[in-house]
């Protein structure tokens, strides 16, 4: 511990927090194969948020916090048991809960890119790829809520009921369907709105299931980040002209250049939560081959889990114990 005690010592505005819990992102792959940052060179810090409990402050930092209190936070070097965090990075919840956890990146991912880029109106049909995944299942909410009509794809049969659960309007299993003929046949004039996370063969059938003026928001590529490259193989030699023959867009969605909507996103997701109005579901783990993702030699396991497509909602991991989590040092 003394090299974190150090740094709070000469950090006067820093708060050290011991986590209980963090989140596992499909970007963990990216962030750690050093695509998003090549200025980065090992070692460095992964994973992308935690929440838990503040057990020591900078001078400064103790005019916004105090040691017991419980907060949360997104930014680099989350995959620790101790971090050292700006205290203007640190985002205070009512208590560690895994689900507020959830809203940090997915949910603020979905609601952030459905309200400036997705352009919702009411009785608009949605399709959300991914849909019973960590932000897939808020763009799921928060398209019904805006009064659209919403298509989800999964993986399962139990996770089209999850979709179901949330209002999901037309759950597809894709394997057990066809999701092209899905779409073919049940929307003939096209989907207004894609909320779209896979990449490859799925892009392209988003894109050519687009109705007149439909939007498509890109938030990732998940199958291929485990490539050499990180990309999925994408025949858009053809893009220009399906774009402008429906007047449709497609624009790209990277949670850091929207930070300035961030706050008011996590605010109005919290208090929905509260309200019961969001539903944030996530996923310990307990059905992963090996049980529960407890402690830090368990990422792997969970970053396997997920891109294997196991997860009903958020993945979460343990990082320590109630026992120390509620520990004073």
């Amino acid at each position: 511990m003394e090299r974190f005690l150090l740094l709070i010592y000469i950090s006067r505005s820093f708060s050290l927090f011991v986590l209980s819990f963090v989140g596992i992102n499909a970007s963990d792959i990216n962030y750690s194969a050093g695509r998003y940052d090549r200025s980065l060179k090992p070692p460095f810090d992964a994973g992308l948020e935690g929440i838990g409990e503040v057990v020591g402050l900078g001078l400064s930092a103790s005019s916004h916090f105090a040691v017991g209190d419980t907060v949360a936070y997104f930014g680099s070097g989350a995959f620790a048991e101790y971090t050292v965090v700006p205290a203007k990075e640190s985002v205070p919840v009512p208590a560690v809960k895994p689900e507020f956890l959830a809203l940090l990146v997915s949910g603020a991912t979905a609601y952030i890119a459905m309200k400036r880029l997705g352009d919702l109106a009411e009785g608009q049909t949605v399709l959300v790829t991914a849909a019973a995944g960590g932000t897939g299942q808020f763009a799921v909410q928060l398209a019904k809520q805006a009064g659209c009509r919403v298509i989800g794809t999964c993986s399962s049969d139990e996770k089209a009921g999850f979709l179901k659960s949330l209002g999901c309007d037309r759950p597809v299993n894709y394997a057990a369907e066809d999701l092209a003929k899905t779409l073919r046949e049940e929307c003939p004039q096209g989907v207004d709105v894609v909320y779209e996370s896979v990449g490859g063969s799925v892009l392209e059938l988003a894109v050519n299931s687009l109705a007149t003026k439909g939007r498509l928001i890109v938030i990732g590529f998940i199958s291929g980040y485990q490539t050499a490259s990180g990309f999925p193989k994408f025949s858009g030699g053809t893009l220009p002209v399906k774009l402008l023959q429906k007047s449709a867009s497609m624009r790209g969605f990277f949670l850091p250049h929207f930070l300035g909507d961030y706050r008011e996103a996590l605010s109005s997701m919290m208090q929905m939560f509260a309200k019961g109005k969001l539903v944030c579901e996530v996923d310990y783990g307990d059905s992963a081959q090996g049980g529960r993702f407890v402690g830090l030699e368990s990422v792997f396991r969970a970053v396997d889990y997920m891109y294997a497509g196991k997860n009903l909602g958020k993945v979460v991991v343990e990082v320590a114990p109630p026992s120390v989590s509620n520990s004073k040092l």
